[in-house]
């Protein structure tokens, strides 16, 4: 009946707000070090840049393509690819504004991409609170319900023990009235001794 609290700590409920934004920077930023360590304009770097953005693409159409596509890998490879994509064009640019302007795009992409899974899992969350709320309104009147039958059996047994020991109290006390009662007759017999009767 009673669920433990669970209270997490604020980066934990910050960290999938900001992991987009902190993806597309990190790889913007290895692009522009990936740039000043000799890539800026080497047809080498480019070219291993576009192959393996495009065959990032490539893996993430299959996945999304297949009878019985999963979703997240075709995501993740997807999103292997525009990162790919926007480190070569880091690496390879000569000034900083094309990247910049890329590395918006990228993160408005991805922040696009994520508030579609957060409506998602928040969807799922209140549909899951909202049944175990159900659910636990639904065995709190079962334990109402279970209580008031118990504690009006515990009071019927009540009245019906008293009222049978009434009426043994009243039969002692009819039979102890009857001529030729012997109380030592039944004790002589075996019985137990009955208590006297009261005059």
């Amino acid at each position: 009946m009673n669920e433990p609290l669970i209270q997490r700590h604020w980066v934990a409920l910050a960290a999938p707000k900001v992991a987009p934004a902190v993806a597309t920077s990190t790889v913007l930023i290895l692009g522009r070090i990936w740039n000043t360590n000799g890539a800026e304009h080497s047809v080498g770097n480019a070219a291993l840049m576009v192959v393996l953005a495009a065959g990032a693409a490539t893996a993430g159409a299959f996945a999304a393509a297949g009878r019985a596509g999963d979703p997240v890998i075709a995501g993740t490879a997807f999103a292997t690819s525009g990162g790919l994509a926007l480190a070569g064009v880091a690496g390879y640019a000569d000034s900083l504004p094309l990247p910049l302007l890329l590395w918006a795009v990228a993160t408005a992409a991805a922040y696009g991409l994520a508030a579609r899974y957060w409506r998602t899992d928040r969807r799922d969350t209140v549909a899951y609170e909202r049944q175990s709320t159900v659910r636990r309104e639904e065995h709190g009147h079962i334990e109402r319900v279970e209580l008031l039958r118990s504690r009006t059996q515990i009071e019927v047994a009540r009245e019906t023990s008293t009222g049978y020991a009434d009426a043994l109290a009243q039969a002692l006390t009819v039979r102890a009235a009857l001529p030729g009662f012997d109380p030592q007759a039944l004790t002589r017999a075996g019985l137990p001794e009955l208590p006297a009767a009261e005059q």
